[in-house]
């Protein structure tokens, strides 16, 4: 498998691109006040919202803030449970040991054991994908110190909203991000996915690193490239469906939303670079995108 290096910390640190930027002003197209876009990291310590230039002033200044979801429905524990158990297993008699030989299977639970505190053996129709969505990290987290799974940017953006009395609303359902995690990739595909992380656990947890690093950087373009390197990474027509589609959807409802308020959106940070990503085409329908300085 080709492995290609991908830069020190030094030159994520002094990166100078027009991407090495996480929030940005949206203005003109018939806006009258200015709204902002915000790329979030979920391994990213809360900390990070202090370096950044103008953010305090960008969520002072809008009406209302929009997420990927509305994280409040997220941390509604029996909602949250019922949905989990609809997603995290399999509906049919295929059971999570039959996808994989024996040696695999024994490899695997050993590895969710000792990480996750989760043996498979006591829910064996779970799907592999919930393994994957989980193992990196929580290896992360007993890996990398100063981060806190309870302290999150888009909870922190929201509950700032909700505390001044202004409008929090999701551009998406819950139900729409668990169905894309755990239904759209056979669990053939999900199987061989978790197997190549077992198999290549210190590399993509370096990797992981690494593009938190680019991120605490704010460097989008070192993001994309280290996303694009990743081992066990998505198949072309996964990332059209993870990433682009996705992006398209929220370029077209942003314009009414960003008309009826000036607006607050925080999503995820590589959702934001590239060709297909929401900056490119916001600019696309007219609107001027520039980073906050």
């Amino acid at each position: 498998m080709k492995k290609k290096y991908l830069g020190t910390l030094l030159l994520f640190c002094v990166a100078l691109s027009a991407n090495a930027q996480l929030l940005w002003r949206i203005s003109g197209n018939g806006l009258s006040e200015p709204s902002y876009i915000m790329g979030t990291h979920h391994l990213a310590p809360l900390s990070i919202k202090d370096s950044i230039q103008g953010l305090q002033a960008a969520l002072d200044q809008t009406q209302q803030v929009y997420g990927e979801l509305k994280m409040s429905e997220m941390h509604d524990p029996a909602t949250a449970a019922t949905l989990m158990q609809k997603y995290m297993v399999t509906e049919t008699d295929t059971t999570f040991k039959s996808l994989y030989t024996d040696e695999e299977y024994e490899r695997i639970n050993k590895c969710s054991k000792e990480n996750l505190m989760f043996d498979i053996s006591t829910m064996p129709k779970v799907k592999p994908v919930f393994l994957s969505n989980n193992l990196l990290v929580i290896l992360y987290i007993k890996h990398v110190g100063g981060f806190n799974p309870q302290e999150q940017l888009d909870t922190y953006f929201q509950t700032q909203a909700t505390e001044k009395g202004k409008k929090v609303d999701g551009l998406e359902t819950m139900n729409f991000q668990l169905d894309l995690l755990y239904n759209k990739s056979s669990l053939k595909r999900q199987a061989e996915t978790l197997l190549c992380l077992i198999d290549n656990i210190d590399e993509n947890l370096e990797l992981t690193k690494k593009l938190t690093s680019a991120y605490m950087a704010q460097d989008l373009a070192t993001m994309e490239k280290i996303s694009d390197e990743e081992l066990c990474s998505m198949t072309s027509q996964e990332k059209v469906e993870m990433i682009d589609t996705r992006n398209k959807k929220w370029a077209q409802m942003l314009p009414g939303i960003m008309k009826s308020a000036p607006t607050f959106i925080a999503v995820g940070a590589l959702h934001l670079p590239g060709e297909n990503g929401v900056l490119n085409l916001l600019k696309q329908q007219g609107y001027t995108v520039e980073p906050v300085k």
